[in-house]
């Protein structure tokens, strides 16, 4: 079964919503009964098929080529805030977000990420309606059968772990389809941990199916749900429940860690492990990719991975990979890697703080990791004293092979086609002319092509830009689009595990678990020596650089917070690296905010976001209580 977006006449925009009572019992293309559909094999297939089409691409491909809550964290600036303020970015970081119109839920759905509220209900309703229809339907063999109803049940789950994600428990249970005929003012709004049982529940319906495979092997099946999702699932949402923002109170650590362990344990036994060796040597440890100081293969293969999409087969080369879109990430090189290269936009800029949070090649923080700014706006450094390898005046040599994977500096080398020639302001890259060559990314000021510019689109807010995602060598005359996203992924599911069981105070297999990430990314072990209190801090320091970029740390941030918190002291003040380059070749270093207001997304209402208005009144209209958010 090919996966195909189908066409709708009505998208029922929520659970309680609906303008079109008559297509209830209609097809997706309204041509045909839903009993006409489920009488028939084919139909029925295709019908499973539109619980997949909102499906969101994520990465590159929020509104206008962004990388949305990367760019709404502490880890980037995105260069479209200044140069399009209307933008996603800009309006976030002005905290210009409503109700009745915010930058997230009311855009028009780019790629499926956006207008969640709508298009996620609608999605489940499908799923719903399906599993409600699927033991009758007419299915020519009960494997299909099986094996479909598996799939609506693990895609309701994900569907409502995004919205749980997004807005927090402002959801009801929906085990059967709606009739919209009935009487909706006794639904109720469901506990944010009884929300994640329920998901759970779904998981473990798709984990009992044999028919449901552990892998997809064949590029026809190409984006189908599998087993190993499942417990992707499970143990991304079980930490969730157990973490602070909406534990509502309750101790959910040991159940987070058993549920985790097992998670690890099924997906290790069914063939899924650590990415964990060069493939394309010729490529990634050649002397032009610039993977490090040193050629480092630790630092290729992590690059390798995130620009490489995973194949289906019965033996993949990347056997870490859970779930990945279905469709690439553009060109990211144009829109998303180093703005002059072809004149356009840089996009993500990584942050002073993600820079600050990779360690030095001895395993040290290069701040201490209680309070890393002894002031608000993030300018002065609070240095980890036990740190003997960092100095601020080169402070780029000695980090983490993962650092040099990740993010373009002051010094560092690329080489591509660069659609210009150099001017003497470029003083390491001049004279050059247009063409394949291998470039110096200056980001010091004043450095006409890849300096750091305040508004400038195709310059850097930061002082730095984003490689992780980047092929090395990609241009517009090597277009190498940016591989498929990795939804979920064996190195997250570890570091949940790890954390879950420190909670727990399971110390032995925390250590060991965060341990096996610094391991392949060529970094010293975390001593077993480590106090539960130091273990859980170096743990989601960890997380923050393993998974830097990969929209983990929007929610991770959220997540560690109380209710009543806000992220002040992370999301507030962002800051860059001015650069002065000095006559003698030298540079001079000084931290400096990104831009001289503060970005207004950190207060405690943007925990969340807000129910769409609309929807809002009309739940309030029907069951007579307040389920928006607070603060909204």
């Amino acid at each position: 079964m090919k996966l195909k977006k189908l066409l709708y006449t009505c998208l029922l925009a929520s659970f309680a919503v609906t303008s079109c009572k008559d297509a209830l019992d209609m097809a997706p293309d309204g041509k045909l009964t839903m009993d006409e559909i489920f009488a028939d094999n084919d139909k029925t297939g295709a019908f499973l098929n539109s619980c997949y089409a909102n499906i969101p691409v994520k990465g590159t491909r929020y509104f206008f080529w962004s990388r949305g809550p990367v760019d709404w964290s502490d880890e980037a600036w995105d260069t479209d805030a200044e140069a399009e303020p209307w933008i996603m970015s800009g309006r976030m970081y002005n905290g210009d977000a409503s109700p009745g119109n915010h930058p997230i839920t009311n855009i028009s759905a780019d790629a499926g990420n956006g207008d969640y509220w709508a298009r996620y209900w609608s999605a489940i309703r499908n799923c719903t309606l399906f599993l409600s229809r699927i033991d009758q339907a007419n299915v020519r063999n009960a494997a299909d059968r099986a094996r479909w109803k598996a799939e609506a049940h693990l895609l309701r789950a994900y569907y409502y772990s995004e919205l749980l994600k997004w807005f927090g428990p402002v959801l009801p249970i929906e085990k059967e389809p709606y009739d919209f005929q009935q009487d909706f003012s006794n639904v109720k709004r469901a506990g944010y941990y009884e929300l994640v049982k329920f998901i759970m529940e779904d998981c473990d319906v798709a984990l009992n199916t044999a028919e449901l495979p552990w892998r997809i092997t064949t590029e026809s099946e190409g984006g189908r749900v599998n087993k190993a999702l499942a417990e992707a699932l499970k143990s991304k949402m079980i930490l969730f429940a157990a973490s602070p923002l909406n534990n509502g109170g309750q101790d959910y650590w040991q159940e987070a860690y058993q549920v985790n362990k097992k998670s690890l344990e099924n997906l290790r036994a069914n063939g899924y492990e650590l990415y964990n060796r060069v493939n394309l040597p010729q490529t990634y440890l050649s002397d032009v990719a610039f993977l490090g100081p040193d050629k480092n293969e630790k630092t290729a293969l992590y690059n390798e991975y995130f620009t490489q999409t995973m194949k289906y087969t019965p033996s993949p080369v990347d056997r870490e990979t859970i779930y990945q879109s279905r469709e690439n990430q553009g060109n990211i090189w144009n829109i998303d890697g180093i703005g002059s290269q072809d004149g356009y936009k840089s996009g993500t800029c990584p942050s002073q703080e993600l820079v600050d949070a990779y360690e030095t090649k001895d395993g040290q923080p290069v701040l201490d990791l209680d309070k890393p700014y002894l002031d608000d706006q993030h300018t002065q450094p609070n240095y980890n004293p036990a740190n003997k390898l960092y100095d601020p005046k080169n402070p780029y040599a000695n980090r983490d092979p993962r650092f040099y994977a990740s993010i373009y500096y002051n010094g560092s080398k690329r080489k591509a086609l660069w659609n210009f020639a150099e001017s003497p302001e470029s003083v390491e890259n001049y004279p050059a002319p247009i063409g394949n060559r291998t470039r110096v990314i200056a980001t010091y000021k004043n450095e006409p092509q890849t300096g750091i510019h305040p508004s400038t689109r195709r310059a850097t807010r930061t002082g730095y830009y984003e490689r992780k995602f980047l092929h090395p060598n990609s241009g517009n005359d090597n277009p190498i689009a940016g591989a498929n996203w990795k939804l979920f992924r064996l190195g997250e599911v570890i570091l949940n595990f790890a954390e879950a069981a420190a909670e727990a105070g399971q110390i032995v297999e925390a250590t060991g678990a965060v341990n096996e990430i610094r391991a392949r990314a060529g970094m010293p072990a975390l001593p077993a020596s480590l106090s539960k209190t130091d273990l859980i801090k170096r743990i989601r320091a960890e997380r923050r650089v393993e998974l830097a970029m990969e929209e983990n740390r929007y929610f991770d941030l959220r997540r560690w917070s109380k209710p009543t918190d806000d992220l002040a002291k992370t999301d507030r003040w962002i800051t860059a690296m001015e650069i002065t380059r000095n006559a003698d070749g030298t540079f001079t270093y000084n931290r400096r905010p990104v831009r001289t207001t503060e970005r207004k997304n950190y207060t405690n209402k943007f925990l969340w976001v807000p129910i769409p208005l609309n929807e809002a009144n009309r739940l309030r209209s029907i069951t007579g209580a307040d389920w928006q958010n607070t603060g909204w």
